[in-house]
């Protein structure tokens, strides 16, 4: 049977912009003082391939550690290995304030900007996205802002994450900057952005998209559910055919998606993120991917 596509190893993370892996890595559980460690994860994130790192300032409570600290981290490893700045294309995220919770006023927007680079000690980042809508703020405002920051040379393009297709409409409407990425949560088990529009918006308007949870939060290494165990066993069998883990397995299912997907990869551990190339390795079926969907739809397609 006729085989999907396979994902390119290497993509434009925008029209003209940097060229990036197709897999990225994330640092939501990028934590501890350990900046050795640290800098041993990124290694390990590189030798495997990936040059896309994603980041954002709210990374750090859920932890148990203050505001900012995944970029601190990031900051004091690029600190004392400053040759692994150039190796890498640093996304971040921003608008989330402690207790708001969501803020994207002007002056909210470029403090947290310049806050984020402080942090990780750059000047510039490629891609710089708003981690969640704040409906209280005109989009007029949040373009004027980070039209600012486009032009002081502080990131490369606008994103945003966790936005429903309208959000986005709203914004580009008053954002004479190019909407480049989206950053859904997207996984075997959360599918949710077939057919919300996301996928589809980021096809029409050229937009990359950056797949958080790509393992649906960890639920895939240890299924509780029979939806869960059904969706699992429908990755292990492509998994077992071609020699990899259900991870990989559930990777390439999401960039087998026309939109072409960057699952960001959360794992904290060296050798699994070693294991990242392996997500090339499967290639799927229309109906051994539809399989993975009806799954985790629990009820057969219309």
């Amino acid at each position: 049977m006729t085989q999907l596509p396979s994902p390119p190893r290497m993509r434009a993370l925008y029209p003209a912009g940097p060229e990036v892996s197709s897999v990225a890595w994330g640092m939501w559980r990028f934590a501890g003082d350990d900046v050795a460690a640290a800098e041993a994860r990124v290694q390990a994130a590189l030798d495997a391939g990936v040059t896309l790192f994603d980041t954002a300032d709210i990374y750090g409570p859920d932890n148990g550690e203050p505001f900012g600290a995944a970029e601190a981290l990031l900051g004091r490893v690029l600190a004392g290995s400053p040759g692994l700045r150039d190796q890498m294309v640093i996304a971040t995220k921003g608008g989330i304030s402690m207790g708001v919770p969501y803020d994207s006023s002007a002056g909210y927007l470029g403090a947290a900007i310049d806050a984020s680079l402080a942090r990780m000690g750059v000047d510039h980042v490629a891609l710089w996205q708003i981690h969640r809508p704040d409906i209280l703020t005109h989009p007029a405002e949040i373009g004027e802002a980070l039209l600012a920051a486009h032009q002081a040379g502080k990131i490369g393009a606008v994103g945003v994450s966790n936005f429903t297709p309208w959000q986005v409409e709203a914004l580009a409407a008053h954002l004479p900057l190019p909407i480049v990425s989206c950053q859904p949560e997207f996984s075997p088990l959360a599918v949710a952005p077939l057919g919300d529009g996301v996928l589809d918006q980021a096809i029409a308007r050229g937009m990359a998209v950056l797949a958080w949870s790509p393992l649906g939060g960890g639920r895939l290494g240890n299924p509780a559910d029979e939806r869960t165990r059904a969706v699992a066993a429908a990755l292990d069998a492509k998994a077992k055919q071609a020699g990899v883990s259900r991870a990989a397995a559930a990777y390439s299912w999401i960039m087998a998606h026309p939109a072409r997907p960057i699952p960001i990869v959360g794992t904290q551990s060296v050798p699994r993120i070693a294991e990242i190339p392996d997500a090339y390795t499967p290639t799927w079926t229309r109906a051994e991917w539809y399989e993975v969907l009806v799954a985790a739809r629990g009820e057969p397609l219309p």
